[in-house]
């Protein structure tokens, strides 16, 4: 599955290939359609088999290629499919039949299953608290996997050292200034001193919160709804895609980071706050049935309201270039 030859363009699929990684020969003939997206190139393939095997085979799968991304992404989305999860039964997470990752320069592609026929992405969909208890079940399952220093060690990962974090917050800090000129006459001058207050004091409780190990584990850290699918019929599984971390971002952390993250950051405030505690609830009970143990209800709750200030990091980070921050000014 994991190999050391990238497909970087779509004209490098062919029907030897496909046949090869879904170890088949009876793949007759194949389609693509490629699908807009922000920070990779996506197609999907269509799929004709010999009759007689067509129903052992997926009838199209998704190429996700990041080849041409100034370098941009590690490995850590091939990982997220073809090694975090691998030995956990029934994750949510899509199945991947293939990947491959290169370092220098780095590029990799994954050729993904295709819930497009079952399945819908949140991007501007209404929030409801079954969807928000649904999204805290799938992320209680994929971080209680990796929950604690002693896991984590055995992918060389670590609770995050005070120079990390720095390093998190600084690749922030340059669009504060920029965010408060842009909003000035739109908010209570009083924001400008809680947001500053916020630069100089936040980072510090983060730095606090690493000594105690309690409560880190692998962390998704990009929920925004474009990357949770939920099932079309209401019924099904609630799927999490596109783990694509920068070098600066926080891999290992808090797992209510998560969560806070879907909330506080993409929802209307009037709708978090009416349902946010049933869904931490949720997270809470599903991460004890998946076997974590001596985490407490109040120190989650200290853990969200300590993460939910991460969205003004997101914000800000967004007004650093006057590009972003003029296409991005609603966020």
């Amino acid at each position: 599955m994991y190999t050391d030859t990238v497909i970087t363009e779509v004209s490098q699929v062919t029907l030897d290939w496909l046949n090869s990684v879904l170890a088949t020969d009876t793949i007759q003939e194949f389609a693509i359609t490629p699908i807009n997206s922000d920070n990779s190139r996506i197609a999907k393939i269509q799929l004709q088999y010999q009759p007689e095997t067509a129903a052992k085979f997926p009838a199209s799968l998704l190429l996700k290629i990041c080849a041409d991304n100034n370098n941009l992404f590690g490995e850590s989305e091939v990982n997220y499919y073809t090694r975090d999860y691998i030995e956990l039964a029934n994750p949510p997470i899509p199945t991947c039949y293939h990947a491959s990752y290169a370092e220098n320069p780095r590029r990799y592609h994954l050729l993904l299953e295709d819930l497009s026929a079952s399945h819908f992405s949140n991007r501007r969909i209404q929030p409801t608290l079954a969807y928000g208890c649904a999204v805290a079940k799938a992320l209680a399952t994929l971080h209680a996997d990796w929950w604690g220093i002693e896991k984590l060690q055995a992918i060389s990962s670590n609770i995050p050292s005070q120079t990390e974090i720095e390093r998190y917050v600084a690749q922030a800090q340059p669009g504060l200034l920029p965010m408060l000129e842009e909003v000035k006459t739109e908010i209570d001058d009083s924001w400008h001193s809680v947001l500053k207050n916020v630069f100089e004091n936040h980072p510090i409780k983060m730095i606090e919160r690493t000594k105690n190990s309690s409560g880190f584990t692998l962390i998704h850290g990009d929920l925004n709804p474009g990357n949770i699918l939920s099932p079309l019929n209401g019924n099904g599984k609630t799927y999490l895609i596109d783990r694509q971390p920068f070098d600066w971002s926080l891999t290992t952390w808090l797992g209510v980071s998560d969560l806070a993250y879907v909330m506080v950051h993409w929802w209307d405030t009037d709708l978090r706050r009416q349902w946010e505690t049933p869904i931490l609830r949720e997270y809470h009970t599903h991460l004890i049935s998946n076997g974590v143990s001596e985490y407490e209800w109040k120190q989650l709750l200290d853990d969200y309201k300590l993460t939910a200030v991460q969205s003004i990091y997101v914000a800000t980070e967004w007004c650093a270039l006057e590009a972003d921050r003029q296409r991005m000014k609603w966020l």
